[in-house]
């Protein structure tokens, strides 16, 4: 118990641990449920942009979206890596869930499929063709990156680690989406991108879950965390209207 609160101590003073020997139980699992909903979400990107290589309209757009099927997998195996080394089963993993699996088009925001796939609700929802994934491309990268900031402060400094070496290329494939609804505006698509926004802003929005969790303030004390779901949410707002703005778009209500 001892050694257990000067942890809790040492933690809530902003420290860092770098060894899985060196974890709480609490902080484990907590830790492990952040890392599980990263990989899961991104291995569920992977599979949606896969279906969708061949809907680009040329090759620089088919090549877009293999480098970001490529790269969200990678960036899975990462922080799977790092799960490893807490036990879990690496091999078993990236074939435990059907990624490419999605809910009907129309169900309503923030669904899940299966409470054992820990994806981000938004990713349960599918790509209705090119335009439509552009999109929901820029406005969860959009996310991701918010998402992204408060990992690097994490107080398990080998995630923060891997975090750092993701957040480049995560930064790149919201820079690439921008491209691509620039083109498509340009084309005389604006009213197909409006649309496809209507459609996933709601979706995105709700992946930032509850404003209020009581788990909030426990993550904060562990260092996992440094911001409420509210806050995140709020960053996103601002961050994705002001985008939308530049592209000329309209935010939905």
């Amino acid at each position: 118990m001892t050694d257990t609160m000067d942890i809790t101590e040492y933690l809530a003073k902003g420290g860092r641990l770098t060894n899985p020997a060196n974890v709480p139980t609490r902080y484990r699992a907590e830790l492990m449920k952040i890392m599980a909903t990263f990989v899961d979400s991104e291995l569920a990107g992977a599979a949606g942009f896969a279906d969708v290589i061949n809907a680009g309209p040329g090759i620089k757009e088919r090549i877009a979206a293999a480098r970001i099927v490529l790269e969200k997998t990678d960036n899975a195996d990462k922080v799977l890596k790092l799960m490893g080394q807490f036990g879990a089963n690496t091999d078993r993993y990236a074939n435990h869930h059907p990624w490419s699996d999605r809910l009907a088009r129309d169900t309503a925001p923030g669904a899940q499929r299966n409470e054992h796939d820990m994806r981000l609700s938004v990713l349960n929802y599918p790509l209705d063709g090119w335009t439509d994934a552009v999109v929901m491309n820029m406005l969860m990268g959009i996310a991701v990156g918010v998402q992204l900031a408060e990992f690097l402060t994490s107080s398990y400094q080998p995630f923060a680690e891997a975090i750092r070496e993701v957040e480049p290329r995560e930064k790149r494939h919201t820079e690439l989406a921008v491209e691509g609804i620039e083109k498509l505006i340009a084309q005389g698509e604006t009213a197909a991108v409006q649309d496809s926004t209507a459609y996933w802003w709601p979706r995105v929005s709700e992946s930032f879950g509850t404003g209020v969790s009581p788990r909030s303030d426990a993550l904060k004390a562990m260092g996992l965390r440094s911001k409420s779901n509210a806050d995140l949410h709020a960053e996103w707002m601002t961050a994705a209207a002001a985008q939308l703005d530049k592209l000329g778009l309209t935010q939905p209500k």
